[in-house]
């Protein structure tokens, strides 16, 4: 890569000072880790939409079938349309993030599992923040993912894969998309689709088969979409086995009984969990190394 990825990330989470009482919410696995191979665009939504530091507490409640953004001690206070507005003002320039990271349990940066209280004052854990929301809808494709659920080994690395996947995809539109570019950007990504979704796999395949220069956006606009979601799904054990047999198949005429039985034992010791996947692939690079046709 000639550059560096850049991903949104909610402000406090870098240690910005922007929580409502003067604090933050520092996340180091972000500064000391993902910083290494990402640049971040900070955003506060609650700033953004002119609410200071310090400033009273917000949250979501349910009325009229709707959930509103309020001032936890006098609900008549609606932060909701400013919120969703400055959302929509924001997402409207973010071609060029391929990623973002939320702050968690935000009632307007949670994607999932945020306090909405009923009109009894109960909570319930079913509300999404309203930025966080509006982000989500205005750009589907885009992987996102809250700071704590990146404590999940599972998630952070389907949602670091999806980014650097979603960056390929950015980059090849972005240095002019052809069909040719889109069959060879399929080809580079269709073993991990198949270990996220097998249907997904089946259909892409037919679907970029069918491009041609008249309906070449539509066909691109069509795969990233199912591309994306596919790959939100978590990639498992079997699912991986499947691929790397997969790929094993493509060897069979030029390995020696030994090299089989090797990658073979590897293979089995990776399904009952006394491997990482890294080192079944790291062997078959090198067969794939030393008999790279067809």
């Amino acid at each position: 890569m000639n550059e560096r990825i850049k991903i949104g990330v909610s402000g406090c989470l870098l240690g910005e000072e922007v929580r409502f009482d003067g604090g933050h919410k520092r996340n180091d696995y972000l500064i000391s880790t993902l910083s290494d191979y990402f640049d971040f665009q900070s955003f506060c939504p609650e700033m953004a939409i002119g609410l200071g530091v310090p400033r009273p507490t917000i949250r979501l409640i349910e009325r009229d079938g709707q959930t509103r953004l309020v001032d936890a001690r006098d609900d008549s206070v609606d932060h909701t349309a400013a919120m969703q507005q400055q959302a929509r003002r924001y997402c409207s320039g973010l071609s060029d993030l391929s990623g973002y990271v939320l702050k968690s349990r935000s009632p307007s940066c949670g994607m999932e599992r945020v306090n909405l209280f009923n009109q009894k004052n109960m909570p319930s854990k079913r509300g999404v923040g309203i930025f966080a929301a509006e982000l989500m809808q205005l750009h589907p494709q885009l992987p996102v993912e809250e700071e704590g659920r990146l404590n999940d080994l599972r998630l952070r690395e389907n949602f670091i894969e999806r980014v650097f996947t979603y960056y390929r995809w950015q980059t090849l539109v972005r240095d002019e998309l052809t069909v040719a570019g889109l069959q060879d950007f399929h080809r580079m990504h269709k073993f991990i689709l198949l270990a996220h979704d097998e249907a997904s796999y089946r259909k892409l395949g037919p679907l970029v088969a069918s491009a041609s220069t008249g309906n070449l956006q539509q066909v691109a606009a069509q795969y990233v979409e199912m591309m994306m979601l596919a790959m939100k799904k978590l990639a498992t054990p079997r699912k991986h086995m499947n691929v790397l047999q997969h790929v094993m198949g493509y060897l069979k005429k030029e390995l020696q009984a030994a090299d089989k039985q090797e990658l073979l034992e590897l293979l089995e010791r990776y399904r009952l969990g006394k491997l990482p996947l890294i080192v079944p692939l790291t062997l078959l690079n090198h067969h794939l190394r030393n008999y790279p046709d067809p």
